[in-house]
Order: C-alpha cells, then sequence, then structure tokens
C-alpha cells in the first residue's frame, strides 16, 4: 500500500522549490507557459524543441527573466523519432541528476484533414508525435521518476497534455482526435499503474487556446481569414465561458498537478476549455 503523503504545511503543499521537470516542446505555445511556469516556483527545467534556433532564442530570454528563479536548460529533439528521445532523457538527466520529479509530455502536432484524405504518412507522424512518445518517454523517464517517488512528500507526477478532442468529435480532425483519446487511457492505465510506486500520472485536456498552432489549425481549415474567423467564432458560440483560453492558464493547472497539494489525485484527465463539453 502506498504510503500517505505526509505533507503538512500550507507552504509545503502549494511549493514545487527544488524539483526537477522534463518538458517537452517549451519553446513555444502551451510547453513555453509550462516552462516559465514550473522555473517560477524554483523548478530546474529541462526542455527541448525541433531546431536549435527556437531553444536559443527562448533561452536567453529564460537566462535574463528575473522572475524565473528556476534554472531552465534545454536540447534539441524531435519527439517522434526514438534516437531522439533517448538522447533527450539522456540529456535530461546530465542536468537534472539521477531523479526525476516531473515530467510533463506536452509536444504536440495537429492536421485538418478529413479521414478519407488522411494520408498514411500524416497519421504516422501525428501517432509518433502525439501519442507513441508520450508512452516511450514515461518508459525512459520511470527510473528517475522512481527514484523521486521513493522520497518523502507527494513523491514524482506525469502531466500529459491531451485536448477536448479527445472527448467530443470534430469533423476533420479524426486522426488527430485518436491521438489525444489514446494518450487519455495512456494516462490511466499508467496511473493505475503507477501510483502505488509513488508516481501519479494525470492529464490536461485543453479547449482552444490561443497558440501559434492553434492558428495554423484555423488556416489549415480554410486559408480564407474572414472563413476562417467566421468558423471561430461558431465555435466560439459552443463554450459557455464565451473565450479561448490563455496558455498561462493551462500552466496553471499544470503546475498544480505537480504539487504535493494534488498528491491524492491520479488517473484523471481534467479539461480546461471554458466549459465546451458540456455546451448542449
Amino acid at each position: 500500500m502506498a504510503a500517505a503523503a505526509g505533507i503538512r504545511s500550507r507552504e509545503e503543499r502549494w511549493s514545487l522549490a527544488g524539483k526537477t521537470a522534463l518538458v517537452t516542446g517549451g519553446s513555444k505555445g502551451i510547453g513555453r507557459a509550462i516552462v516559465e511556469e514550473l522555473a517560477g516556483f524554483g523548478v530546474r527545467v529541462h526542455t527541448c524543441a525541433r531546431t536549435a534556433a527556437d531553444l536559443d532564442e527562448r533561452l536567453r530570454a529564460w537566462a535574463a527573466d528575473a522572475r524565473l528563479p528556476g534554472r531552465v536548460t534545454a536540447s534539441v529533439c524531435d519527439v517522434s523519432a526514438r534516437g531522439d528521445r533517448e538522447a533527450l532523457v539522456a540529456a535530461a538527466r546530465a542536468e537534472l541528476g539521477p531523479r526525476l520529479d516531473i515530467l510533463v509530455n506536452n509536444a504536440g502536432q495537429s492536421t485538418f484533414r478529413a479521414a478519407t484524405e488522411t494520408a498514411a504518412g500524416d497519421y504516422a507522424r501525428l501517432m509518433a508525435t502525439n501519442l507513441e512518445s508520450c508512452f516511450h518517454l514515461a518508459q525512459l523517464a520511470h527510473p528517475l521518476l522512481l527514484a523521486a517517488g521513493a522520497g518523502a512528500g507527494a513523491g514524482a507526477a506525469v502531466v500529459n497534455v491531451s485536448s477536448i478532442a479527445g472527448l467530443v468529435a470534430y469533423p476533420a480532425l479524426a486522426a488527430y482526435s485518436a491521438t489525444k483519446g489514446g494518450l487519455n487511457q495512456l494516462t490511466r492505465s499508467l496511473a493505475a499503474e503507477w501510483a502505488g510506486d509513488g508516481v501519479r500520472v494525470n492529464c490536461v485536456a485543453p479547449g482552444g487556446v490561443q497558440t501559434d498552432m492553434f492558428s495554423s489549425v484555423a488556416l489549415e481549415m480554410d486559408p480564407d481569414p474572414e472563413t476562417s474567423l467566421r468558423m471561430m467564432e461558431a465555435e466560439l458560440a459552443r463554450v459557455p465561458l464565451p473565450r479561448f483560453g490563455e496558455t498561462e492558464e493551462i500552466a496553471s493547472l499544470v503546475a498544480f498537478l505537480c504539487m504535493p497539494a494534488s498528491s491524492y489525485i491520479p488517473g484523471q484527465v481534467i479539461c480546461a476549455d471554458g466549459g465546451r463539453p458540456i455546451a448542449a
């Protein structure tokens, strides 16, 4: 039986100071906000992106930001490639040491294609990036997470970044939605396997969030800006909280799921979506 977290003070429950984290896809969008949120709490973070140019620019900005007491390091990684994933975890261990308190599987890609028009290569790329990478990185990080989970406190935390597209159906997002539905179930399965080892696994499912990827999907839906805007307005009309989300709102939820304050929460898929799935 897993031991109780044993966290008594409010300060301990809501602190991440001194923790270590690996966050994939951290140079932009939701991933960047997660890196900055965790580093702002004093977490030492290692992150990645597909190009060195993106990383170098962000690393310079983070190093100059006095609001980030946690140190941020990074390496180039295409999470769709198995060898790159192995190198990423090795780099994180070299930077952070033999224990990893937090793994955030955030990197992902999308495509807007009817199921009958989705090429085999596009399907394989989405599966490798959005689902296979999360499974493999969790496997690779498991010994490091176990080392953190064996210590005092709330143990280690894995947070997967999914999407409400894994819970509700959108036309022309079948392949993308399949990866996110699979990630939701992977979250539950790993949580059931690892909770007793002091490793909690949860999932955040954002709705429409203002990011570069969100904008690119809108243009892919229709390259005409006016048509894309109308489609976005139609989607927004189905959100009870009538606006799109901000990246910081997703990052705050991720940080909470990494804190000792959430120590009794494993295996959950938590939507941060303005209430989109509850709309009539």
